[in-house]
């Protein structure tokens, strides 16, 4: 299914303006909230102060749901680019707004990343608790580092990751009133806890963190995690050290992988037919002659809605410096369009469409 790309445009709001939450998936209402004084121009995922956001969902404890609050993760996301001028900024108002008016959405991974800094936030709800609504950690990804995400958890014991760490009050707490961990808080596991990765979400969604990741490192130490078979493999670290620069065209082939050259590729077994098709029509899961099968489930699928790029150019002025690559469709089947984001008050947002193959 397509998706539209969304603009927000910037705009000053009076004290009596309100905001109609309308969930990103159902389309339902879910309530209304005080507008911002001052929002920003929103294009995509981008906004025009470099400010950009995007997610996967890995759902974790279904308990967790909270079907009461107003405010659900794709809201959450165009909220926090509306409302934020920095990563650190649009973490405050994400993780604010869902704890004044509650999280309505399963499991989450946030990248949040502005002209300087990149960080990785996970967030859940609690259940339609009366006195708690939400618990989340945002964690500062190194500089020279790169991360990735998948619908499958990924931020582990944080304290043990030398880096900065925001969290909620109640991030461990909460779970140790579940009786979901009982350990020392330096322990603390935020994924075995809340989230615990089994063969489904190692195969079918680490793994591809585990490819994007074996273009810039060898990743085979870690193969044994991305099958998902043994319960005691090593974990994939948080991020990595690439062995090269990034560009555009580096990232844009990242997004068409397929596990070329891994033993997850797509181009070692029947399904492949004459054309060597990296796509399978049937389901992950499907059963011939009594017999379980499944398909891998690459970067690059035909279930994709969008595929985008942000680039974040801290020695730029902000009006040329944040720009979007943007297309409907699987990677592997578009040319992107770049879109600038420039727009003060008074405009409307200033594209300029090139494609790339």
């Amino acid at each position: 299914m397509f998706t539209g790309l969304c603009h927000y445009a910037a705009g000053r709001h009076d004290k009596s303006a309100r905001r109609e939450i309308i969930d990103y998936d159902t389309h339902a209402s879910h309530g209304f909230i005080p507008e911002a004084p001052v929002t920003y121009n929103v294009i995509g995922n981008i906004n025009e102060y470099q400010v950009s956001i995007g997610e996967t969902t890995y759902g974790g404890r279904d308990e967790m749901v909270d079907a009461t609050g107003i405010i659900d993760y794709g809201s959450l996301m165009y909220l926090g680019l509306q409302r934020a001028k920095t990563a650190r900024e649009a973490i405050k108002v994400m993780t604010t707004l869902a704890e004044t008016y509650g999280y309505n959405s399963g499991g989450e991974t946030f990248t949040i990343a502005d002209k300087n800094e990149v960080w990785l936030m996970e967030m859940q709800g609690c259940g339609g608790d009366k006195k708690q609504k939400v618990v989340w950690v945002a964690v500062r990804i190194p500089d020279g580092m790169i991360t990735g995400h998948a619908n499958q958890s990924r931020i582990g014991q944080f304290s043990a990751y030398g880096t900065e760490v925001i969290a909620s009050k109640n991030c461990i707490s909460f779970a140790r009133s579940k009786g979901w961990f009982t350990g020392k808080d330096k322990d603390f596991n935020w994924k075995n806890a809340y989230a615990k990765p089994d063969f489904t979400g190692r195969r079918w969604c680490d793994a591809r963190v585990w490819s994007y990741f074996n273009h810039f490192k060898d990743m085979t130490p870690w193969l044994p995690w991305a099958l998902g078979r043994d319960a005691n493999a090593e974990d994939m670290p948080l991020w990595i050290e690439p062995n090269k620069k990034l560009d555009v065209a580096m990232m844009a082939e990242c997004m068409r992988d397929h596990y070329e050259g891994t033993p997850l590729s797509l181009d070692n077994d029947p399904g492949q037919g004459g054309w060597d098709m990296p796509y399978r029509p049937t389901p992950l899961q499907y059963e011939v002659d009594g017999k379980q099968y499944f398909n891998e489930r690459p970067i690059s699928t035909q279930q994709t809605g969008f595929t985008y790029i942000c680039q974040l150019r801290s020695w730029m002025a902000d009006e040329v410096g944040g720009i979007i690559w943007f297309g409907n469709d699987d990677a592997n089947m578009i040319a992107i369009c770049l879109f600038i984001v420039a727009a003060p008050f008074s405009q409307s947002a200033s594209t300029l469409r090139v494609r790339m193959p």
